[in-house]
């Protein structure tokens, strides 16, 4: 029973370092990147050139992420078309791409609530210093209701995503 129970513990260890160490897919050199789309109930964000998808993330999302942001400290990442309006290197998770939310839209909607539609919605890596958890943080939604990916990602994207990029965020 002991030796059953050391191989899968093995099994499950060695799969996990795998996971972890495993090289991903890169984003083609020569493509320009065209829009973002991502997909909540997947976790996933889909990089676009044209109408082909060149590239998809898996994410990670605020920790209600179920349903449209309502309000500031809701935990829930924002539905509804928006686009890329900042770029921060020096940012408190790694380095990110700011997100245009709240839309004027949102805003009317949280003032019929009286309620603040909150901001600073954006598309970041890990806290620093933190960013040796890599891939392991897509086990869970933790952000305040921003997209994370890991810091290699988000480097790949923070040089080839233009501000004023539309992105798309689906239920």
């Amino acid at each position: 029973m002991r030796k059953l129970i050391f191989a899968i513990l093995f099994l499950l260890i060695l799969t996990g370092a795998g996971y972890y160490f495993l090289p991903e897919k890169k984003l083609p050199p020569d493509k320009k990147i065209d829009k973002l789309i991502v997909t909540k109930s997947k976790r996933i964000m889909d990089v676009y050139s044209g109408d082909q998808i060149i590239k998809t993330y898996k994410i990670s999302l605020g920790g209600d992420p179920v349903g449209d942001k309502e309000f500031e400290g809701d935990k829930r990442t924002p539905e509804g078309q928006y686009s890329i309006n900042d770029k921060n290197q020096n940012s408190g998770f790694h380095k990110n791409l700011g997100i245009s939310y709240p839309s004027e839209t949102d805003i009317q909607e949280a003032k019929k609530k009286n309620l603040q539609p909150g901001g600073d919605i954006k598309i970041h890596g890990i806290r620093n210093g933190f960013g040796f958890i890599g891939r392991l943080h897509r086990m869970f939604d933790w952000t305040a209701g921003c997209v994370a990916l890991t810091d290699d990602e988000v480097d790949e994207l923070y040089n080839r995503v233009e501000i004023g990029t539309p992105i798309l965020i689906l239920p």
